[in-house]
């Protein structure tokens, strides 16, 4: 037989794969964001030989711009403005 309490435990493990699922998705994308901006920050140091700093806001640009936040670092530490090592 089951109980209300058997019933009420099999809702809230629903309820929470459900949410994790939802916070998996809304966090996805700065995960994709995150490894390629890494990716493209450690490609301009091994092939062209440019030194960034890496701080927290560079990490965060990049995080959030992926890509473009990168090549955004890049370039105001290659014109000396900021990230300079």
């Amino acid at each position: 037989m089951v109980t209300g309490l058997e019933i009420l435990l099999l809702l809230l493990v629903v309820a929470f794969f459900v949410g994790a699922t939802r916070i998996i998705r809304t966090v996805q994308p700065f995960i994709v964001n995150t490894v390629v901006g890494l990716i493209t920050l450690f490609l301009a140091e091994a092939i062209f030989g440019l030194e960034v700093a890496v701080t927290v806001v560079a990490l965060v640009i990049v995080a959030i711009g992926g890509f473009p936040g990168a090549l955004l670092v890049i370039l105001l530490a290659l014109f000396e403005i900021a990230f300079v090592p």
